[in-house]
């Protein structure tokens, strides 16, 4: 498994050293300035008292000032001080590259402190013409170490000695086949290192070791270093992975023989999400906070750019562009999201994964719900667990609020409940869950309009491809599951045709039964945006299934849902986000004018309606259904607006901008063929659903507010925007 490396327009993630040639003659100089010391995150020990110090590694391309910038500002929201870079010794020999590390150690060092690794050969003074080839003289590296020492020594009171030497990519051992130039050059840089003031860490081998540990005590490097690094990447590339206990105390052995008072450091690991596993790098996470060493340097804080190549090629390996604690784009994962709000505590013991697995066993078939921490699947799960049934909750919590919803779903049910930490993109992981389902409840997706013009291949994937997954699961099993299906309203466009005009200070249908009824299902399908045609396509494929495959299937094309456990934003979730706007006193955005009408429908009913249409799976198979709150419960923007202004004693903050393509004037459900066919009829009206969700936010949230105003929590900051067309 390779990880990266850079060069000026490569992604950036390797790491560096310099060279040295043992019993040459040194010179003695003072450091010439005191490291500043930044105060340092540590890992709680089990007794309680502090363990590792806990920072990240993060490489930066040539010239990258704003990576730089960017990555400073997750280090300092995550309350990180410990940074590892990577320091080019044949980038530094060119001008350009001069400059470049004369502003990136001093600008790091202002906020960090800084490990820097120093490898990679000027060609010019390599045997062979690459950056992984030994230097001519071992010590010209030590000289060059001496350098950065002289010019840049303020800014760092650690130094690492090159990187990985046991991969071809870093250190070419057939031009060293017996590391005697290897040894050579890092004892020398290491002594004189030292001689300089600095502390040494030895380059840490890709898979360790133990004979080239020793190889190393064996021709005096050790007598020079400080601490030994290692590398592991559990899951990813180990493949015999006994666990770090193991790992680290065959490393102890071997100090301890030779009387060596070297600390050890894990100077790199991580976990790459390339499966879309965000949980899994969490509990990888967690799982190294307990490693018993000195510090723990975790890779990386960012994807790499998925545009640019990295020293092994383009895409040579996806897995490398996948380690970050936040994507690509700044988002942040899981373990990002947790470790910021709640500190390594809330990261250590999220969701007691190991308590979770024990909850495996299965009596009776469960209840398959995908996307189940989520706000409708938390909600139905609760519904389900509490009339006594099993309930498998499939979700990879990549949705912020997610784990929130699961844990508390978790401590009320702590019985009957499963969790598959999985994505319904692994078709692996999906045929798993599904094989002995009693009921499919399918609501993993991709649900904003904006989201999906950002990132149209990424709403297709999970979407469109995610539900072909489940459905090609289901038709390979002996006895499918009953699948039930949650579309959306946007399947319909923007409904341009449909003439309006103003009525009571909202758009209204001109045609009157269009108006006293809503839009029905005879209603040609009119894909808009990516979201629409992925939304479409995934509620076509289910339709289709349940035709020429004969499972037992149906589609909700859903309007605004609205109630407890809904982190509503911009998005999705346009009821909850005025209510938190309002209680959070935050600015609020409406696109268009606010007199857009939806009906909306309270998660209690939706829920009776899926029971209903669970009841009746054998007569409503392969059909759609739309399902909302009817012209009995469609109200404008401005119409809620009101409601929290008397419930709330203010409403928010209120700015318009532009109307957004494809934004709906008017969208109220015509739910008469569902009603008909089950006898469903909504019960709870806008004003009480409305209150309900109001009281359950200003206590879930409480909390909340108090630490955002304390600067822990930081999302939300930016103002607040909402369309009428933001999905739950």
């Amino acid at each position: 498994m390779k990880r990266g490396g850079p060069t000026a327009g490569h992604n950036n993630r390797h790491t560096n050293g310099r060279a040295f040639h043992v019993g040459s003659e040194k010179k003695d100089h003072a450091v010439e300035a005191q490291v500043i010391r930044h105060k340092s995150l540590h890992a709680p020990d089990s007794d309680g008292t502090r363990g590792a110090r806990i920072g990240c590694v993060e490489y930066f391309r040539l010239g990258d000032k704003h990576g730089v910038e960017t990555a400073l500002a997750e280090l300092r929201a995550l309350k990180v001080a410990d940074l590892r870079t990577l320091v080019s010794w044949a980038d530094f020999e060119t001008p350009e590259g001069e400059a470049w590390y004369s502003w990136l150690l001093p600008r790091l060092a202002a906020e960090v402190n800084v490990v820097p690794c120093v490898l990679y050969s000027p060609p010019s003074q390599a045997v062979a013409p690459r950056v992984s080839a030994p230097p001519w003289d071992p010590k010209a590296y030590g000289d060059f170490i001496d350098v950065i020492i002289t010019r840049l020594g303020r800014c760092f009171e650690w130094i690492e000695l090159w990187n990985e030497p046991d991969r071809m990519g870093e250190w070419d051992r057939t031009l060293d086949p017996h590391w005697q130039t290897f040894c050579a050059m890092i004892g020398g840089a290491a002594y004189w290192a030292q001689r300089r003031g600095k502390r040494t860490i030895l380059a840490a081998q890709s898979a360790f070791d133990p004979n080239w540990l020793e190889l190393m005590f064996r021709r005096g490097v050790m007598h020079f270093i400080d601490a030994v690094g290692i590398h592991s990447f559990p899951g990813i590339s180990e493949t015999n992975w006994e666990g770090w206990p193991a790992l680290i105390q065959n490393v102890q052995q071997l100090l301890d023989q030779h009387r060596s008072g070297a600390e050890i450091w894990i100077t790199a690991t991580g976990y790459s999400t390339w499966r879309h596993d965000e949980y899994e790098q969490m509990r990888a996470f967690a799982d190294t906070l307990a490693a018993p060493v000195e510090r723990i340097y975790w890779y990386a804080a960012r994807d790499l750019n998925p545009e640019l190549s990295t020293r092994d090629g383009f895409h040579a390996d996806d897995r490398d562009y996948h380690f970050g604690l936040h994507r690509s784009d700044g988002e942040p994962k899981l373990l990002a999201r947790m470790w910021a709000d709640g500190g390594l505590d809330a990261v250590g013991n999220a969701l007691e994964p190991q308590s979770v697995k024990k909850r495996g066993a299965k009596p009776s078939p469960p209840v398959v719900i995908t996307g189940g921490a989520g706000f409708i699947g938390v909600n139905l799960a609760h519904r389900l667990l509490n009339q006594g049934e099993r309930v498998l909750v499939f979700d990879n919590l990549s949705r912020p609020g997610a784990e929130k919803n699961l844990r508390w779903l978790l401590d009320a049910h702590p019985q009957r409940l499963q969790v598959e930490f999985a994505d319904t993109r692994n078709p692996y992981a999906v045929r798993r869950a599904v094989r002995n389902a009693s009921q499919i409840y399918h609501f993993a997706a991709q649900v904003a309009v904006t989201t999906s013009l950002a990132n149209p291949r990424h709403d297709f994937d999970v979407n469109a491809l995610g539900t072909l997954n489940l459905l090609e699961a289901l038709r390979g099993s002996d006895a499918p599951a009953p699948l039930i299906f949650t579309s959306t309203n946007k399947v319909y466009g923007g409904l341009d045709d449909v003439e309006l005009a103003m009525q009571n200070g909202s758009y209204q249908p001109v045609h009157a039964p269009l108006r006293e009824s809503g839009i029905d299902e005879s209603r040609p399908l009119d894909l808009h945006s990516p979201y629409g045609c992925s939304k479409g396509a995934a509620d076509e494929y289910i339709i289709d299934y349940a035709r020429t495959f004969g499972l037992q299937a149906l589609v909700f094309r859903m309007s605004c849902i609205y109630g407890p456990h809904q982190m509503g934003n911009e998005d999705q979730g346009w009821v909850a986000h005025f209510l938190i706007c309002a209680l959070e006193d935050r600015p609020l955005t409406i696109y268009g004018d606010g007199r857009q009408v939806r009906d909306i429908l309270y998660i209690d009913d939706l829920v009776d309606a899926f029971m209903a249409a669970r009841a009746s799976m054998k007569a409503l198979s392969g059909q759609a259904f739309n399902i909302g709150g009817g012209p009995e419960r469609a109200i404008s923007l401005l119409d809620l607006l009101k409601m929290i202004d008397e419930l709330h004693g203010a409403r928010p903050r209120i700015e318009f901008s532009e109307w957004r393509p494809g934004d709906q004037r008017y969208y109220v459900s015509n739910t008469r063929k569902f009603r008909s066919a089950t006898g469903w009829r909504p019960k709870v009206n806008p004003l009480e659903g409305v209150k309900r969700l109001y009281q359950w936010l200003r206590t879930a949230r409480a909390p909340e507010r108090g630490t955002r105003r304390c600067g822990i929590v930081r999302r939300g900051a930016a103002r607040a925007g909402v369309s009428a067309d933001s999905r739950v």
